[in-house]
């Protein structure tokens, strides 16, 4: 589990493409600092395995090693990723932290796209002090954002403003703006977007209809 709170702002070092899939290396010297094989480490909202040996981690290079399988590389924005590509980092969260964000499982629902960003008020040196961006919305997890609910988007957990039927706005402070990728994208750029799990599973409590045939017949 992840909070969507980015430890790092880190960089896209190599990809190599192993037939449908694809194994990327990136360099994050906060998220590898004690990184061991095998540990979880959310890249721009997806999570992925470090599959760097124990030798290779040792020496210390702020750099990890993660395969990409083609399920997550069609379902997810990774796959228009390339070297230099500026990527937000966060590892698993500790048993007892703070969450400072919402509860984020590192599994992307689907994909979106900048449609616009907006200043809002300015400082007094005239640059704002936090933008508006709008996001599309695929039909397919409309029903779970709400005004002032939480939604992650390239891995940052942020709070929807308003959430119409095709699309979504955010309010970005300049801290979110400068130590993410958010602060750089542009209309149409792709974005990785996990809704709330707590939605589905209400919404899987609540119906029926989500339960294979043999279990909904057990619950009615």
């Amino acid at each position: 589990m992840f909070t969507g709170i980015i430890e790092e702002l880190g960089e896209v070092v190599s990809i190599e493409e192993i037939g449908e899939s694809s194994r990327i290396r990136l360099r994050g010297p906060v998220v590898c600092s004690g990184a061991k094989h095998g540990d979880s480490i959310a890249v721009n909202g997806v999570c992925l395995t470090v599959v760097d040996s124990p030798e290779e981690l040792a020496a210390d290079t702020g750099e990890f090693s993660a395969d990409v399988m083609a399920e997550t590389l069609h379902r997810s924005s990774l796959g228009a990723l390339k070297p230099g590509s500026r990527v937000n980092l966060e590892r698993a969260m500790a048993l007892g932290a703070r969450l400072g964000g919402h509860l984020v499982q590192g599994h992307v629902d689907a994909t979106g796209e900048l449609l616009s960003r907006a200043p809002g008020d300015l400082d007094a040196a005239g640059l704002p002090r936090w933008e508006v961006l709008r996001f599309s919305l695929p039909q397919s997890i409309t029903r779970y954002l709400v005004e002032k609910g939480s939604i992650t988007v390239d891995g940052v957990s942020l709070t929807v403003v308003d959430a119409a039927l095709d699309s979504f706005s955010v309010s970005l402070i300049p801290a979110t703006l400068e130590l993410t990728t958010l602060g750089a994208k542009a209309p149409g750029d792709p974005v990785n977007l996990e809704v709330d799990v707590l939605a589905k599973y209400v919404e899987r409590l609540l119906d029926t209809r989500t339960l294979p045939e043999h279990l909904a017949k057990d619950a009615s």
